[in-house]
């Protein structure tokens, strides 16, 4: 695979990956909720192990795509978490923003 194809694959990986945790109300997708409902303290755990595992995958592409991972530094680290709340924006807006009408 290409650079240029790792880079789409990743950025597509984690806005899919962003969004998930407002989506399903399982905890860690596994669990369901005492209560029934998940509250935005799990879903906020669930945003940052996504990002770790996107991350990691981010890692093995592009040793593969170039040979090495190159060292990053906390500023990296900082704004790559910074964008995967960016892309969480929608899930965010469909979760507790958007609201639609029930029946009674």
């Amino acid at each position: 695979m290409t650079g240029n194809a790792v880079v789409w694959v990743v950025l597509a990986l984690a806005f899919v990956a962003a969004n998930l945790p407002f989506l399903f109300e399982r905890i860690l997708f596994a669990v369901r909720p005492a209560s029934g409902v998940k509250n935005f303290g799990w879903r906020a755990l669930e945003l940052v192990l996504l990002w770790l595992v996107v991350g990691g995958f981010a890692a093995v592409l592009e040793k593969g795509a170039y040979g090495v991972v190159y060292p990053q530094g906390w500023e990296f680290y900082v704004t790559t978490l910074c964008l995967f709340v960016v892309f969480a924006f929608p899930g965010f807006v469909y979760r507790y923003l958007w609201r639609v009408r029930r029946a009674a």
